[in-house]
């Protein structure tokens, strides 16, 4: 990915504002701090690798910069700590929401700030190319920007590359009065994010080959090789709304009269057409008139394959509107395409809902490893979401698909960091991680492990797995962030050999809950794709990874918030903890829950379309996880667990 903070208010005593600021605090808002008497750095803005070992030089005057300066707003300390105690049921201000408007006259940025962020930056030689609530844009040359922000700006070795960024921390006039919360764009490295799904490219279809399990077990691979002592059974073709509806207590529950939003990069073309499709096939209400909604850009950016690669976020959007629509059948939902998948862009789409109040409930299947985030990308994402705890908007983010990241971080010359991903780190989202469901005949709840999957193949002979169990393949993100502190909701909750893990006063530890992730134990979902022959037709496949966890729980958030009379739940976090340890609130995930090892068989066409490139066999533990556990009580792999039949009900008066 790129990819990101008190005074006395009406109704609020000065006493109990002073604790809300603590908390906030706690949460890990960055306070601003003098850089000499004439101005005020921007914490966060020069990257870790602008070091000067890798300093390449000063950048060339004339280089473009396009940068977003954000805006901190009249009251940053007091919008924190409003949307804590907005958020927190021990609070008095507990679900006394603002709406977006409120929001803004009370926290947001005055004329006269804006007017004079915009003078300053036009007075230094840029260019304002837009305005909105929450920044202001500009354009110019390296010399207006190092003129603007007190710094000159070098071009630095990163791994193998040059990337510029600024040889000092950015600074803003101290006459502005802290009106500049931070900036970005000044350091020009790539800051992507990527779906978190397991995904086949859509350009080209996509076929999962049988046998399969209808539901889990029902189907035995008698003719393969044991695994764990015992037969296994065949992956299941994909479970669909009724079996997960099922898992997760949905009961007499559809998500009436409640809005969820999902936000990813760009758009499908053909999404309506498959939403509807795949409902009608597959018992699901039919999608009322008015019911899907669409808020795009006037136009796209980096839609090469090189860069974001759009073609390949289409069947993102598809798995969480389907996903969504299959477990809240009746919830209104509305999709919000950002025009690219850089972090202004994804930060553009995240404001919409929030300015707009388009949702209480957002679906994010996105995100990036915690290295890649800087601290003014991290300041500005988190003022989003404080905005919407304050509106009574939850945000649910996607814990990544590859566990500790240590696999996938590491290179031919340097081994791979445990680390979590962002914006999961966040302390104001919820976190979903992922499992591993095991649905049985009847629509029946058998067991969860974490998601985690360890692949063999069949050897020649066929009689054997050859190097069982096989190496880490895929598995849901979590651990200990190593920036975010830790928030005040997990104290007492989450182990403290967990939340130490990387600073003795104690830091945010991802994930916060968790569903079905596995795609060895996915979800069905339903595409137009390009065929062999040309042609464009509506196929489908089985489908996994925390982009089904995250829009998955999303949907049971639609659930609660009707079971609570349509009043809205919000930034979620401090009310899940507050039901952890409650019976028949959730079910307590490990990893090997029927203690005799699990395992499923697949068969796989080698070119994913037929068997005309052959097949593959294999055996997929479950419940192997990089270094991350799923153990008894809270754990980096589930959180405090995924939702049992009283989660829903839970809500209910509450």
């Amino acid at each position: 990915m790129r990819s990101n903070r008190a005074k006395t208010r009406a109704g609020v005593s000065m006493a109990a504002t002073l604790p809300m600021i603590a908390g906030a605090l706690a949460l890990g808002i960055p306070a601003a701090h003098a850089d000499g008497p004439a101005r005020n750095t921007l914490t966060g803005t020069r990257p870790l690798w602008a070091t000067a070992k890798a300093d390449k030089g000063a950048a060339a005057d004339s280089a473009r910069v396009d940068a977003h300066v954000y805006l901190a707003g009249r009251d940053a300390a007091g919008l924190a700590a409003y949307a804590k105690a907005v958020s927190d049921p021990a609070s008095p201000l507990y679900g006394k929401h603002l709406s977006a408007k409120e929001a803004q006259a009370r926290f947001g940025a005055t004329k006269a700030q804006v007017s004079a962020v915009k003078s300053w930056l036009k007075s230094a030689g840029l260019t304002v190319t837009g305005v909105t609530a929450h920044y202001v844009s500009v354009s110019g040359d390296v010399a207006a920007a190092e003129k603007a922000f007190g710094t000159q700006l070098h071009n630095y070795a990163k791994g193998a590359r040059t990337y510029r960024a600024p040889a000092k921390t950015a600074s803003a006039p101290a006459s502005l009065k802290g009106a500049v919360l931070t900036v970005t764009g000044l350091d020009n490295a790539p800051h992507k994010a990527k779906h978190d799904s397991q995904l086949p490219p859509p350009e080209a279809v996509f076929k999962n080959a049988g046998p399969f399990s209808s539901y889990f077990g029902s189907n035995v691979a008698s003719s393969l090789p044991d695994a764990y002592g015992h037969k296994i059974p065949y992956a299941v073709k994909g479970y669909t709304g009724k079996q997960l509806r099922a898992a997760y207590g949905a009961g007499k529950y559809t998500g009436k009269h409640v809005r969820v939003a999902i936000t990813d990069a760009y758009a499908s073309p053909t999404i309506a057409f498959d939403a509807g499709s795949y409902a009608k096939k597959h018992g699901d209400a039919a999608w009322k008139t008015g019911q899907l909604h669409q808020v795009l850009p006037k136009k796209y950016t980096h839609t090469g394959a090189d860069e974001c690669g759009a073609a390949g976020w289409y069947g993102e959007e598809t798995l969480d509107v389907e996903a969504v629509h299959a477990v809240a059948p009746n919830a209104d939902v509305t999709y919000v395409g950002a025009a690219s998948c850089l972090d202004d862009d994804l930060l553009d789409s995240l404001s919409k809902v929030v300015d707009n109040h388009l949702a209480d409930i957002v679906s994010n299947s996105w995100g990036d490893i915690e290295a890649n985030q800087t601290p003014d990308l991290a300041a500005a994402y988190d003022q989003v979401f404080q905005f919407g705890a304050v509106e009574g908007i939850g945000f649910y983010f996607s814990s990544g698909d590859n566990g500790d990241e240590v696999a996938n971080t590491a290179t031919d010359t340097k081994p791979g960091v445990k680390q979590v991903d962002t914006p999961a780190n966040s302390a104001w989202v919820t976190a979903v991680g992922g499992t591993s469901l095991a649905v049985g005949k009847g629509e029946k709840y058998q067991w969860e492990t974490g998601w985690g999957t360890e692949k063999a193949t069949l050897s020649a002979d066929g009689k054997s797995w050859a190097g069982f169990p096989g190496a880490f393949t895929s598995g849901a993100g979590g651990g200990t962030s190593r920036t975010v502190p830790q928030p005040y909701y997990q104290q007492g909750i989450v182990p403290k050999k967990l939340a130490t893990a990387n600073n003795k006063a104690g830091n945010r530890v991802v994930p916060d809950i968790a569903a079905i992730a596995d795609p060895n134990t996915g979800f069905l979902v339903g595409q137009t794709q390009t065929f062999a022959d040309g042609t464009l037709r509506y196929s489908e496949y089985r489908i996994g990874g925390t982009s089904l966890a995250a829009p998955v729980i999303a949907a049971v958030q639609a659930l609660a918030q009707e079971a609570r009379g349509g009043k809205a739940i919000g930034f979620a976090n401090p009310s899940i903890y507050q039901r952890y340890g409650k019976a028949g609130v959730f079910h307590d995930v490990t990893d090997n829950p029927t203690g005799s090892g699990l395992a499923v068989a697949r068969t796989d066409f080698v070119n994913g379309t037929d068997a005309s490139g052959g097949l593959a066999v294999s055996v997929r533990s479950l419940g192997k996880d990089s270094s991350l556990h799923a153990v008894k009580g809270y754990d980096d792999v589930t959180g405090v667990g995924s939702p049992a039949n009283g989660y829903v009900q839970s809500y209910k008066g509450h």
